[in-house]
């Protein structure tokens, strides 16, 4: 088969179309021949050199990806439209995956469009409601609104009630996420969001360099959850505030979990995120499409940072 392959640790231009062995598919696991995978973050990382895929993962990038079943179990039959939630390996032809990831592609949505869905939404929903336990009434402050995380958490707090805030670099993308649903937004390159919001749930993927501000834009009571380190690792924590705030921060991450708890999140998601999906009450966002082997020019549009929602990859042409 192919996949893109790390030929070193580099830039965009180290992502190579090749030739590379079958997956080997080990018990508890099915086969799925991948029809399109998305960028994330992490993709970009691996590629750096900063974030190796878990041990006994796929070697190859790509933390999702839809497509049809053609080893089955577990439930699963051969011809079975599906998308999946990875340690590794989108970026592929062929990739082998626990049964528990894999998941049944929402009704009304394409299989390409799936493709974009599993590291977001359970990327949101294991965070914002499930850790962070956000209600119905309360602010959630979003960081990065008009990301792929940014986008499926604008909306999923929408519907389930809330008062939606969200970061942006641009009026532009300000405009794209007040559309999806965001109550407020706040251009940090123009306002400081700390002084600006005071937020119940604060979702952060920058670290380091927003840490301070977070803590002085929670409410009492309020919880903030670290998922990303764009701003860097370390920073000071001024735990003073955090004790008469009686707040919480958490650090998670989703790829280094293992199977039984990466399957608890799925199953959380195909019960309460697919209906919404279904009835058109939230929406994947797909800035564009482009063959999978020109991953390294998808790469090079998300490291720009001028996209709104997911950036997909074509493996194959939806059956």
């Amino acid at each position: 088969m192919r996949a893109i392959v790390i030929t070193e640790a580099g830039g965009p231009e180290v992502l190579e179309w090749q030739e590379v062995p079958e997956p080997t598919v080990r018990p508890g696991e099915v086969l799925i021949e991948v029809t399109a995978s998305a960028v994330n973050r992490a993709d970009v990382m691996q590629r750096q050199g900063f974030y190796n895929p878990p041990p006994g993962d796929s070697p190859y990038p790509g933390l999702e990806c839809s497509g049809v079943i053609i080893q089955g179990g577990y439930g699963f039959e051969p011809g079975d439209q599906v998308c999946a939630l990875l340690g590794g390996g989108g970026y592929a032809e062929r990739v082998a995956v626990p049964w528990e990831q894999v998941m049944p592609i929402p009704e009304n949505i394409s299989i390409t469009d799936a493709a974009g869905l599993p590291e977001v939404v359970c990327t949101v929903w294991s965070n914002v409601f499930m850790l962070a336990r956000l209600r119905r009434g309360e602010t959630l402050l979003v960081h990065g609104g008009a990301s792929g995380i940014g986008t499926m958490a604008v909306q999923l707090a929408k519907a389930h009630g809330a008062h939606v805030v969200a970061t942006v670099g641009s009026h532009l993308k300000g405009a794209a996420v007040c559309a999806l649903g965001a109550d407020e937004v706040v251009n940090y390159r123009e306002e400081d969001f700390s002084e600006k919001v005071r937020a119940d749930v604060i979702l952060d993927i920058m670290g380091a360099k927003y840490l301070a501000g977070n803590v002085r834009a929670l409410k009492t009571g309020g919880r903030l959850v670290v998922i990303g380190l764009q701003g860097g690792i370390k920073a000071e924590l001024d735990l003073l505030t955090l004790l008469n705030k009686r707040a919480a921060v958490h650090g998670t991450t989703l790829r280094s979990r293992p199977a039984d708890e990466k399957g608890a999140v799925c199953r959380g998601v195909v019960e309460n995120v697919w209906p919404l999906l279904s009835a058109g009450a939230v929406r994947p966002v797909v800035h564009t499409t482009l063959p999978m082997a020109q991953a390294a020019e998808a790469h090079r549009l998300l490291d720009s940072g001028e996209h709104v929602g997911k950036i997909l990859l074509l493996a194959s042409s939806p059956a």
